[in-house]
């Protein structure tokens, strides 16, 4: 592994500058809108996690619905480190969580993602005194952690392996009916299904409207632009002048 020293303290800063505690984990959905990004989920193909727009303050994240919620959640956090952290974006597509040293900055959003979303003081707090060796840890606390973060089993297990407490070899005894290991131990499995499919979060609508009533966008745009969200503005019309 390389040294993510400054993604780790990169994401120990972000989360201290928008109010996120050190070990606390984070409410996607709530927090999102306090940054100021709209995220809208749509089912896409599967080796396409979703994407980052950035014109000057406007900031937009497209995120694949298909994918299992802790999928999402990292392609969320993975596309923040586009957004706020490195220099001069302005749009990419992602392939979030496949740790590949060969794109650097693809690479780097990842593990700011894993630090974001998984921060070892928290981790640590989650994890018995007895089980705070190399490969001590037992499945029961990998799926307490996942649980607690909401995070992907793949990404913790590397947060666990960056931080000495499993090696790679033993990867393969976790990564197997993940679902149903949380099943087993008496957690739902909502963390494991596809979800959020058409949810958009934070002010499109709001945005949309503006530029609609500054001139900026005809009225076909924005009929088109609520389409998109799910909002049929030609029956609100219609609603508002029988009333």
């Amino acid at each position: 592994m390389v040294n993510n020293y400054h993604l780790r303290s990169g994401a120990s800063r972000f989360r201290i500058e928008h109010g996120i505690g050190s070990s606390e984990p984070i409410r996607i959905k709530s927090w999102l809108p306090k940054l100021g990004v709209v995220v809208m989920f749509r089912p896409l193909s599967n080796n396409f996690s979703g994407m980052a727009v950035k014109q000057g303050e406007h900031k937009f994240i497209l995120v694949n619905s298909s994918h299992r919620l802790s999928k999402q959640h990292f392609t969320i956090a993975h596309e923040l480190y586009h957004l706020f952290i490195q220099e001069e974006f302005v749009a990419e597509i992602s392939h979030a969580g496949r740790f590949d040293r060969k794109d650097k900055v693809e690479y780097e959003a990842d593990w700011f993602a894993a630090y974001l979303l998984m921060p070892e003081e928290g981790i640590l707090s989650l994890i018995p005194k007895e089980e705070l060796s190399r490969n001590k840890i037992r499945l029961e606390t990998i799926v307490k952690i996942e649980q607690y973060f909401a995070c992907s089993r793949t990404a913790l297990l590397l947060r666990l392996d960056g931080m000495d407490l499993i090696e790679y070899s033993k990867y393969q005894q976790f990564i197997i009916n993940v679902a149903s290991s949380a099943q087993m131990l008496g957690y739902d499995d909502l963390l494991y299904k596809a979800g959020n499919n058409n949810v958009v979060i934070g002010d499109y609508g709001p945005r949309a409207k503006k530029l609609f009533d500054k001139g900026v966008i005809s009225e076909s745009h924005f009929i088109n632009l609520m389409s998109d969200i799910g909002v049929d503005i030609t029956k609100i019309i219609n609603t508002d002048e029988q009333e």
